[in-house]
């Protein structure tokens, strides 16, 4: 998304694009991952130091209500953040917190009777296990440790 794009998003949804919010949202919009508040902080501060961290908090805030962030709730964790523009569901990995976007299909609405008064907006669904890396066996998780540290240089573990 260029900075038109986002400009232009942040004028559909009635924000301001003001310095602060123009730079989380763009770290966001070109992160790979889904990274914490603090992360994001940490990203945007080290580009503009005026940047604090309730001002970036306060923007996720709003990018959110706006419906332009999509807000990944951790069990037990730092809660993420996700600015993909495609729809999608998550996988959530129990054993080291890393969340991996999944493929979009539709979930069947939930009859009127099971709602109730209730007014649904959305219905996303969350996986949760292990990823991939995690779900390998030890011996296998101590070979590929083993071959990272050779490529990076360090030396395997004891």
């Amino acid at each position: 998304m260029n900075a038109a794009a986002i400009k232009r998003s942040f004028e559909d949804s009635g924000l301001r694009c003001t310095p602060q919010r123009y730079a989380v949202m763009a770290f966001l919009r070109e992160c790979n991952r889904h990274p914490t508040a603090a992360e994001i902080f940490e990203a945007v501060n080290r580009l503009d130091p005026r940047c604090s961290r309730a001002t970036t908090y306060n923007n996720l805030r709003d990018l959110v209500q706006a419906g332009l962030v999509r807000e990944v709730a951790v069990e037990g964790r730092a809660a993420r953040f996700d600015a993909k523009g495609m729809r999608h569901h998550h996988f959530i990995c129990d054993r080291c917190g890393n969340v991996e976007d999944m493929v979009w299909y539709d979930v069947p609405r939930p009859t009127s009777r099971t709602l109730g008064r209730r007014v649904l907006h959305e219905c996303e669904l969350i996986f949760r296990g292990l990823c991939s890396k995690c779900a390998l066996p030890r011996s296998s998780r101590k070979v590929s440790n083993a071959r990272e540290s050779r490529i990076n240089g360090a030396r395997p573990p004891a």
